[in-house]
């Protein structure tokens, strides 16, 4: 298996942890995360006031990529809602059988663009109307419908990286991982 490649997405109003968490996990497997900014390559004030700067400026990725990944916090979520290059990734992704993950607030974005109705996924508990509206939606900390990964936030942000992980590499891989983070099993 060659190496993979992630994209995961950055706006203003992100929730930290979820970047953070899911790039570094990403990265300690061997994933080749590229961290893209919704709005250019300027530096973005996260969720909880924490700057965060991306690799690059997402109208200038090109890829391919394994997977697409967004991050929630409100905020971060509606932002990534009206962004036109993410929709164009997702409606790619979901057109060529890619893997795409979002977590917490950001499944509101399949709806903006149009993608992934009727899917069975999860989120952050106070978007569960918006996501129902057009999915199923489902209490659990993780749930992957096909090749679509969501989580409901920070508390899951480990697990969900990690299933990422597993979807891409295997689980030795993800067992690999998990094990100097120190998680429980």
């Amino acid at each position: 298996m060659g190496k993979a490649h992630a994209l995961v997405f950055l706006a203003e109003g992100a929730e930290e942890m979820e970047v953070t968490i899911t790039v570094d996990v990403l990265r300690r497997a061997g994933i080749e995360v590229t961290l893209a900014g919704a709005d250019g390559v300027g530096s973005v004030v996260a969720s909880r006031g924490i700057t965060l700067t991306p690799d690059a400026a997402l109208d200038a990725v090109t890829g391919p990529f394994d997977i697409v990944v967004l991050p929630g916090g409100a905020r971060g979520a509606e932002r990534l809602s009206r962004v036109p290059a993410v929709g164009t990734w997702l409606k790619r992704h979901e057109a060529e059988g890619k893997w795409v993950g979002a977590i917490c607030a950001a499944p509101i974005a399949f709806h903006h663009h149009g993608v992934f109705s009727g899917y069975t996924v999860t989120s952050y508990p106070s978007v569960k109307d918006v996501v129902g509206a057009w999915g199923s939606w489902v209490d659990r900390r993780v749930v992957v419908d096909r090749k679509l990964i969501t989580s409901q936030g920070p508390g899951t942000a480990f697990e969900f990286a990690l299933r990422i992980v597993r979807e891409l590499l295997g689980a030795g891989a993800e067992r690999d991982t998990r094990g100097p983070l120190l998680l429980e099993h």
